[in-house]
């Protein structure tokens, strides 16, 4: 379990907390008990989402369990630091489908004294490293990998398998769209998916008139 730290005014110095994994995992909804509760203490909160998230709210972060908490969309990363002045405490959610400047912008926040909490999916749905969050993953002094439930297996799940054909990197969806798979179940979907989708010819007709006469 994730134990807050305390605002350290002396030193003056913040710090960063990734909250990662793959779809319905809980990452929004972690972000959010950890946001609630500095609100709770009377720190001062921003939270920030991409502008392109309108999944359930366009001024709201929401969790899939439906909890939610006010946020503010920004098109990119370079508009968070004017927003988040004089801020104790800055969350981000789906931090993937920022920009790489995001990573800056934490380190610099961070540095400033202020507390960053950052969650976002750390694979796409390729199985691939998403964007920035390698990066975040890196500098932040806490990592916290939360995972879904394989809803093949029962086993914990750490891939997001799109159901939906579509090749574009970023496809806002729910369980239509993704849903969560662990490496075994994954692995054998994507075989599929291959097999599936690959184009065999037809075989050629062979002509005995044309054929090569016997050595």
């Amino acid at each position: 379990m994730f134990l807050e730290n305390t605002v350290n005014h002396k030193e003056q110095f913040g710090w960063i907390e990734v909250i990662c994994g793959s779809m319905f995992s809980g990452k929004t909804e972690e972000l959010i008990r950890r946001l609630k509760r500095a609100q709770f203490a009377r720190q001062k909160v921003e939270i920030f989402k991409p502008a392109i998230d309108t999944r359930y709210h366009e001024d709201m972060v929401v969790s899939h369990d439906a909890n939610q908490i006010r946020s503010t969309p920004v098109p990119a990363a370079a508009n968070i630091p004017i927003l988040a002045d004089g801020c104790d405490v800055v969350g981000i959610d789906e931090a993937q489908f920022f920009d790489d400047e995001i990573v800056r912008v934490c380190n610099d926040l961070a540095n400033k004294g202020v507390r960053v909490i950052v969650a976002g999916l750390d694979m796409d749905f390729k199985g691939n490293p998403f964007g920035p969050m390698p990066s975040l993953m890196a500098t932040a002094e806490y990592v916290t990998k939360v995972h879904a439930v394989c809803t093949r297996t029962g086993n914990l799940a750490q891939y997001s398998y799109r159901k939906a054909q579509n090749d574009n990197l970023v496809l806002l969806g729910e369980v239509d769209e993704y849903e969560p798979l662990s490496r075994a179940a994954y692995y054998k979907a994507m075989t599929r998916d291959k097999v599936r989708n690959m184009k065999v010819n037809e075989a050629e007709e062979i002509n005995p008139k044309t054929q090569a006469p016997n050595a």
